[in-house]
């Protein structure tokens, strides 16, 4: 005996729509209300972009990475976004593989560039200071980096050198973990605000 199903489209219609209803208020709008709430209750600085203001206006973030290339300033990881450097809304990298000839020819234009900001400088170029990374948008660079350019800095600052390392070394962080995972690292943008105010202070 041949069995059929007695189906009712429109008896299950009203459930379904329900369950799309109910998952899209749940899932789209009460979920992200309250893990922004607890968010900005246990982390207000870093759910709000972790944004640094200078004179009560908002310069920047220190999540962001931002493009300095005065001699006078620290200058952060090369950024491959488009159409301009640290682009939050084009994070991305050059995707240029390592034996593609277009990166080999970047970086040397990078490495000129700094000889050319440091000609005394023979110390060797660390890497971070002449390749992007993968989100374009680092905020930092290495210790090794930024020692690599505290010569330049203090010079066209006309700062001490002791004074410009001694600052380096004040903004260092750590890894996280108390160091045991992942590498030290400097935040340019808060390096530089420093250094403007080394500077205005007359060391």
């Amino acid at each position: 005996m041949q069995q059929t199903i007695d189906s009712k489209p429109a008896g299950l219609l009203r459930p379904a729509l329900a369950l799309f209803v109910t998952l899209s208020v749940v899932t789209g709008l009460v979920y992200p209300l309250v893990t922004t709430g607890v968010a900005k209750l246990a982390f207000p600085h870093q759910a709000s972009g972790s944004l640094i203001e200078r004179n009560g206006q908002v310069i920047g973030s220190s999540r962001i990475g931002q493009a300095f290339s005065a001699p006078g300033y620290f200058w952060g990881r090369p950024s491959a976004t488009s159409p301009m450097p640290y682009n939050a809304a084009a994070s991305g990298g050059s995707n240029l593989g390592p034996t593609n000839p277009d990166l080999t020819q970047a970086v040397k234009d990078r490495i000129a560039a700094l000889k050319a900001a440091d000609p005394t400088n023979t110390a060797p170029v660390p890497v971070d200071l002449v390749t992007a990374s993968a989100s374009g948008l680092d905020p930092q660079i290495s210790p090794a980096a930024a020692d690599y350019q505290i010569a330049r800095v203090a010079r066209a600052r006309g700062l001490p050198v002791d004074a410009v390392r001694n600052l380096v070394r004040q903004y260092t962080r750590a890894g996280a973990w108390a160091g045991i995972l992942g590498d030290s690292t400097v935040n340019v943008l808060e390096l530089n605000l420093a250094l403007d105010k080394l500077a205005a202070a007359g060391h």
